[in-house]
């Protein structure tokens, strides 16, 4: 390590082994050396680099998030100048005009930078991993999955519109005069084919799918996954920190803002895809006020059959549509039935309070009993009024009935309660009854030892006296002779 210091300025730069400084002394400078090792010994390499890892994990990671950030900002970009393009193509500029040219080749250009910073974010993960597993060769993270899914995260970033790149003679419209034909879906002329228009639709729609990024986003901003806590506990526990886990802490902690969030963007998206996907036939369904009716009711899964889908693309549109809205009300039902559910203290309370009123209601009903078989007796000794004898035993038959059914409710009630057991509470319990038998084993320890130091002093005490009368009697002989 070197360190400068002239006058107030320090400088340092870390060498491993020396502390060089220059000290000023009325204007001449005095070299000092200090070492910071031992002499004649040298950190080794795998040494030097075990000092650095955890430096260069860290950069890594907050690279990893920045390209992350990037390369989700550059899918949507790409996402929304395709929905700008297919919405002005036929309404504001025609087909094979410069300003489609211009807008395609902001597509292609943001489906480019998509690309390279996928490569990037591809290349600092494997810097991770060599670096986690400490490993030298690169190929050695390069396996046949990880392989699989950055060919798969290429492929589908780089799907977009290139229909109009494809047509013969987009060249020669690009200075002539504009077709007046405002009924093509989108940016093809009619006298095109019509597979190129289906193909341009097909991977208009396709672009949609570069939203997986956001899962990845969300994991790697998450506070999670920044937590160091959380790494800690969770790596003691052996949790493994994915997406589903960020989900499932999300809509733990907002459950209906994150539904909320996703239910608006995919009815909107939805809406948007079917919409693309009818201007085909120029049916109801082409407008967005109806697709938007036609995607909700599909959702909701209530179907009224007033507009439906023509084409095949729409169709498939709202099956998915069907089935995202049958997940998103499971999981809605779950969250509203967690929120309406009764706490621990709630539930204390209110079964609580349950078993106060029915016992109240079981001494009135055993009051009734002890009543009836009162009047039932008076009534049996009278023998007059056999109409009255026969009402009063109904009365208490019912009175019985009553209370074996409020004794059975009350039986119910405290099951339900006993199950709810409070595992904090019995813990707490627990470990004050162990204290307590400690505390009685060591107060019996203690009576123990004392009553061994008392045998002791008593059979210290039975040997002095045996002692004393042994010289007793010895001397009554002596005394005898």
């Amino acid at each position: 390590m070197e360190m400068t210091a002239r006058l107030a300025h320090l400088d340092t730069k870390v060498d491993g082994r020396n502390c060089d400084g220059f000290v000023n002394h009325n204007g001449e400078t005095t070299e000092i050396r200090v070492p910071l090792s031992h002499t004649g010994k040298r950190l080794s390499p795998i040494e030097g680099g075990n000092l650095y890892r955890l430096r260069d994990r860290k950069f890594l990671l907050e690279d990893k998030k920045r390209l992350c950030a990037w390369a989700l900002g550059t899918a949507l970009l790409g996402i929304l100048l395709m929905v700008l393009h297919a919405e002005l193509c036929p309404v504001v500029y025609q087909p094979g005009s410069i300003y489609a040219l211009s807008i395609n080749g902001l597509i292609s250009f943001s489906t480019g930078c998509l690309l390279i910073l996928i490569i990037a974010f591809h290349y600092k993960d494997i810097r991770l991993f060599i670096i986690d597993h400490n490993q030298v060769d690169w190929r050695i993270a390069m396996t046949s999955n990880r392989v699989l899914g950055i060919s798969l995260e290429l492929i589908v970033c780089a799907i977009h519109p290139v229909a109009i790149y494809l047509r013969p003679d987009m060249g020669g419209r690009l200075g002539g005069k504009p077709e007046q034909n405002s009924s093509t879906p989108l940016c093809l002329s009619s006298s095109h084919k019509e597979v190129m228009l289906d193909v341009e639709l097909l991977l208009s729609a396709l672009m949609f799918l570069r939203l997986y990024l956001v899962h990845r986003a969300v994991l790697l901003h998450s506070k999670v996954l920044l937590s160091a806590s959380y790494r800690s506990i969770g790596s003691l526990n052996n949790i493994n920190f994915s997406f589903r886990f960020v989900l499932k802490v999300l809509m733990n902690k907002y459950p209906a803002r994150t539904l909320l969030v996703f239910i608006m963007f995919f009815w909107l998206s939805a809406a948007w895809m079917l919409r693309l996907c009818e201007r085909q036939k120029q049916v109801e369904t082409g407008g967005m006020d109806t697709a938007l009716w036609l995607i909700a009711i599909t959702f909701l899964t209530v179907g009224y059959g007033d507009v439906s889908p023509h084409t095949s693309c729409g169709k498939l549109v709202c099956l998915f549509t069907g089935v995202m809205g049958v997940a998103c009300t499971a999981m809605l039902v779950a969250v509203m039935t967690k929120k309406l559910a009764l706490n621990k203290g709630e539930k204390h309370v209110h079964f609580f309070m349950m078993d106060i009123q029915i016992s109240k209601r079981i001494r009135h009903a055993a009051a009734d009993v002890l009543r009836e078989c009162w009047l039932l007796h008076r009534t049996t000794q009278t023998k007059d009024n056999s109409g009255e004898h026969r009402h009063h035993q109904r009365c208490l038959l019912e009175a019985i009935r009553v209370f074996r059914h409020l004794r059975l409710k009350q039986r119910k009630i405290r099951d339900y309660a006993s199950e709810m057991v409070d595992l904090s509470k019995m813990q707490m319990i627990m470990c004050d009854l162990s204290a307590n038998w400690n505390s009685s084993y060591h107060e019996l320890e203690q009576r123990i030892i004392s009553m061994e130091q008392k045998l002791d002093e008593l059979g210290r005490s039975f040997q002095s006296t045996s002692e004393l009368l042994t010289q007793a009697l010895h001397r009554r002989r002596l005394d005898h002779r």
